[in-house]
């Protein structure tokens, strides 16, 4: 088969994965696909090696900007002909692109959309040999997403202006309301739909209450993560600033990235964090689609992401090697109160504010939840599961009650204050606070006042964020934050409906996931393997720096590993390394057998000195 030889001959690796072979079999054969496969499963390969065996080039539409000197960078290094047009470029540097594009001399050419719907370049890709087209991040497509784009329902275009070309739209994030929409915007009725399991079993999903959040976050990355690669995602421009400086002052490598800053400042921070070891990203979600990066450890949430949605394209960005890693959030009241604040107080039309309100609602469910969240997080895109023992309410199950009384005394108590009062007021109530305000609206002569006296403010702020979760409360943000009862409370309160509640668990310190860095699942190195191992990393640094690309664009860490684990001392034997392909081989291959075979007769010397 010839796509077999160029995945082993070109990417170096002998087998495709899970549905890779059918994609790149149907799109090479002139079909249509729409591809759902989760980040890290190979999506890239399912258009490139389709590129390669049509001949011609294969354009790639791209929103990533900042990345495609780095996918570049990384074909080239493979052998793969290949080159970009955007806005970065000077028009000498474009000239010459378009010169070798209508020569037939690209393998694969990535544009941006905004670049794509120019007049020009589309009379430029009439008058060339086009193999193929392959939209990436197609859920940018979807008004209803987390990541619209407006550019990209313009992109029809390439339907109606080149209908024989094949096309092929990919996205790692899509429930079946935005695969619809993708097919439907993108004129891909007709395409094969290709779903890959949605589940990433090497991440490990942990949603603590936010009580102090910068050291929670802190003591995390301490405990969790020391000297790891990781992104920690914030709301704010302001936050994110603040973070990083946090972090920085804390002993850590820590770098701000928000759509606020200048191109060239947000470019550097990128090339640093993508180029060297060890860097903490806090960032808004303007960072992170896209990023290639296969050894960010951890990702981190210090506010509520909008929707699930979101939540797995940001976490998805962690433990691309299969490595293990973590998706951790802190969340409390204050983050609901502000999200729905947010909706309400958008210029979108009301039927769009809904759909907000509903993914919002699925969001609250997953951090509630009592139950496995990996569970619940790829019940959301349709696909069943079993407990994955490896989150947090697997490994430390919370117990359930019956917290019906609980939360009819919730219930009562807002009902009492005339739904005019914010949850601290509220919980004052219940608990029997004597504060000067309570005496003020007499609320010290409640029937309600003090009936909570047993649960401390902790434990009924987390009755009240379950209430809200559950649709019984809400926030209204024209008066002041007050909670208000749904029409869902009524039957709670007449006793008519149960209401099953997590029983409140004090934060636990948890402990390292793994106990070596980069050490794969199931895959641990001796003593001298991880030497061989470390060794071959700084070697790759080196290598890296000369060649001034991402570390990961020579080998990743997993190719290392098995040279590590195997040892080989000959190309023969280099060849059959996963992630060697012949151009690495023929650009690499003697210098890292000297280097095998050095330490490993230093290893041997030392011990017959020993």
């Amino acid at each position: 088969m010839q796509a077999l030889h160029i995945l082993e001959t070109v990417f170096g690796y002998t087998a495709f994965r899970d549905q890779q072979a059918q994609i790149v079999e149907h799109v090479a054969n002139g079909g249509d696909a729409l591809v759902l496969m989760p980040t890290g499963g190979g999506k890239s390969l399912c258009y490139q090696i389709p590129a390669l065996l049509r001949g011609g080039v294969g354009v790639v539409i791209s929103p990533l900007i900042a990345l495609m000197q780095d996918q570049v960078d990384a074909l080239a290094e493979v052998g793969v002909r290949a080159a970009f047009l955007n806005s970065t470029q000077t028009h000498e540097e474009s000239a010459r692109i378009e010169y070798r594009l209508r020569m037939g001399d690209l393998d694969l050419l990535y544009i941006a959309p905004e670049r794509l719907m120019n007049a020009r370049c589309l009379a430029l890709l009439e008058a060339s040999k086009i193999a193929l087209f392959a939209i990436d991040e197609a859920h940018c497509v979807s008004q209803w997403g987390h990541d619209f784009r407006p550019e990209y329902i313009k992109l029809s275009v390439l339907h109606e202006r080149f209908p024989s070309i094949p096309r092929i739209a990919l996205t790692a994030t899509a429930d079946q309301q935005t695969r619809d929409e993708i097919a439907l915007r993108l004129q891909l009725d007709d395409a094969l739909k290709f779903v890959s399991s949605f589940d990433r079993p090497n991440i490990r999903y942990q949603i603590v209450e936010k009580t102090n959040g910068r050291k929670q976050l802190l003591d995390f990355i301490r405990n969790e993560h020391a000297g790891d690669a990781g992104i920690v995602y914030c709301l704010s421009r302001k936050k994110v600033e603040e973070i990083a400086d946090f972090l920085n002052e804390s002993g850590l490598t820590a770098l701000p990235y928000h759509a606020g800053m200048s191109y060239s400042t947000r470019a550097e921070h990128q090339a640093r964090f993508l180029r060297e070891e060890n860097i903490v990203m806090v960032a808004t979600i303007a960072f992170g689609m896209g990023i290639d990066k296969p050894d960010v450890r951890f990702v981190a949430h210090l506010d509520l992401p909008k929707s699930i949605e979101g939540y797995y394209q940001e976490t998805g960005r962690a433990g691309r090697d299969g490595a293990p890693a973590s998706a951790w959030m802190a969340y409390g009241l204050q983050d609901v109160v502000q999200q729905r604040r947010m909706i309400d107080e958008s210029e979108a039309d009301e039927t769009f504010k809904r759909i907000l309100g509903v993914k919002l609602d699925a969001m609250l469910a997953l951090c509630e939840t009592i139950t496995c969240r990996r569970v619940r997080l790829l019940a959301y895109f349709g696909q069943h599961s079993t407990a994955c023992n490896n989150c947090d309410i697997c490994l430390n199950p919370p117990t359930a009650y019956n917290g019906t009384i609980t939360v009819q005394k919730l219930l009562s108590a807002i009902y009492r204050v005339d739904q005019r009062f914010g949850a601290n007021h509220v919980i004052d109530v219940l608990r029997g606070i004597d504060s000067e305000k309570i005496k003020q609206w007499q609320h010290d002569r409640l029937s309600t006042f003090g009936i909570g006296a047993e649960l401390s403010e902790a434990e009924w702020r987390a009755v009240l964020r379950q209430t809200i979760a559950l649709g019984l409360v809400m926030v209204d943000h024209d008066a002041y934050h007050a909670l208000k009862l749904t029409n869902k409370a009524r039957p709670v309160l007449r006793g008519e409906e149960i209401v099953q509640l997590r029983q409140y668990q004090k934060p636990i310190k948890t402990k390292r996931i793994y106990n070596k860095p980069y050490a794969d699942i199931g895959a641990d190195l001796s003593p001298e393997e991880q030497i061989l191992f470390d060794k071959l990393r700084w070697w790759r640094v080196e290598t890296a720096r000369k060649h001034n690309v991402p570390a990961y664009v020579i080998f990743h860490d997993a190719t290392l590993r098995e040279i590590a684990k195997e040892k080989p001392n000959s190309l023969h034997a280099l060849r059959g390394v996963s992630g060697v392909g012949e151009k690495k081989l023929e650009t690499y291959g003697e210098e890292m057998i000297a280097l095998i075979n050095s330490l490993i007769a230093n290893q041997k010397l030392q011990d017959l000195i020993v």
